[in-house]
């Protein structure tokens, strides 16, 4: 029984991170600036992207202060980019 629970757990948490990293996001930074792009969660800031670029979400996090973050792809060749704040990507 727990050889099942265990394999469905996997074969689970495998088809969720299948279906998050399938969707569809925009950049969308409400400040009008580009998106800071991060080596983590909070982390040192490597890039910047502009708003209205698709990405995929790969990852997600909370920092130390609760706030939410993502790692993203480029959508069009699932490319990873880094971390950003995820109030600032819009998934549809």
């Amino acid at each position: 029984m727990r050889k099942l629970l265990l394999a469905t757990l996997s074969i689970g948490m495998a088809l969720g991170s299948n279906a998050m990293a399938q969707s569809r996001c925009r950049v969308m930074d409400p400040t009008g600036t580009p998106l800071n792009l991060r080596t983590a969660p909070n982390g040192q800031i490597v890039g910047a992207l502009p708003n209205g670029l698709l990405v995929s979400v790969l990852d997600q996090a909370v920092d130390a202060n609760g706030k939410p973050w993502v790692y993203i792809a480029r959508h069009d060749n699932n490319l990873p980019l880094g971390w950003v704040f995820r109030e600032f990507i819009s998934c549809f």
